[in-house]
């Protein structure tokens, strides 16, 4: 794990995994609460924490793109992959690990 946050593309596979797990949490678990059991407030804490970890991976997308010299469409795909639910684990293995 200390070796991954050494480097710049570490970081954004770490950061991708985090933010990963946050939109499932919210689409899984507090979207339910909230339509379902009329319990709103969990949507709210999470909302916000996966809105800051998606903001932090796009900053870190194009900081890791410029540094390596990612082709336009690796950098789209690896944006897209944030919208798309599995879609930063997908990017870890295919876009992130492919350039260590």
């Amino acid at each position: 794990m200390q070796k991954l946050l050494m480097t710049s593309l570490g970081r954004l596979r770490i950061l991708a995994f985090a933010e990963g797990v946050s939109f499932l949490v919210i689409l899984f678990i507090t979207m339910p609460l909230k339509y379902y059991f009329d319990y709103p407030e969990a949507n709210k804490v999470v909302g916000m924490a996966h809105g800051v970890l998606f903001v932090l991976y796009i900053f870190l997308v194009i900081q890791v793109g410029l540094e390596h010299n990612w082709k336009f469409k690796r950098m789209a795909l690896a944006f897209l992959a944030s919208i798309i639910p599995f879609g930063t684990f997908w990017a870890d293995k295919h876009l992130f690990q492919a350039s260590t």
